[in-house]
């Protein structure tokens, strides 16, 4: 068996359902972090910016995106990896990190789009998968936390 992986008995993940999710989740975020720098997985490269509603930068077509919002997923990815290393962490990551998705969801509703509040940038789609991102991390952080033995 991989150490520290798959033995419970080494701190592992098998066994840990809020750890193996944190990780999951962070994982992902660090990929879609990645993903928004890459050309022909996010079009118009040329015209991102910084921050702000003029990117017209769009991840997969859909998703408006700029380098700080890049950013912000992939400091989230590094959270959630780290933050996986312990079950209390993890737990903490997945549930903070669920209701600060559903804070910035709302922010994306009730906000001009096309005004200077939409720093991030945010479009409809991303409000969406903000909420489905929010809500996901939070159900992810109650139902594995009922499976889960936090560590002292």
């Amino acid at each position: 068996m991989a150490e520290g992986i798959t033995d419970p008995r080494q701190g592992g993940l098998a066994g840990n359902p809020l750890r193996l999710a944190a990780l999951i989740v962070g994982v992902v975020f660090l990929l879609v972090g990645a993903m928004g720098f890459i050309p022909g997985l996010t079009t118009n490269m040329d015209q991102m910016q910084f921050a702000g509603h003029h990117s017209q930068t769009y991840l997969l077509g859909i998703f408006q995106v700029s380098i700080l919002h890049n950013l912000v997923h992939l400091v989230f990815g590094v959270a959630g990896v780290a933050m996986s290393r312990t079950a209390g962490a993890a737990r903490v990551f997945l549930l903070g990190g669920g209701v600060v998705y559903l804070v910035l969801w709302l922010y994306g509703l009730l906000i001009d789009l096309e005004s200077a509040a939409n720093f991030v940038p945010l479009n409809d789609a991303v409000n969406w998968l903000h909420f489905f991102l929010g809500v996901g991390m939070v159900v992810l952080g109650l139902v594995c936390a009922r499976f889960t033995t936090t560590e002292r």
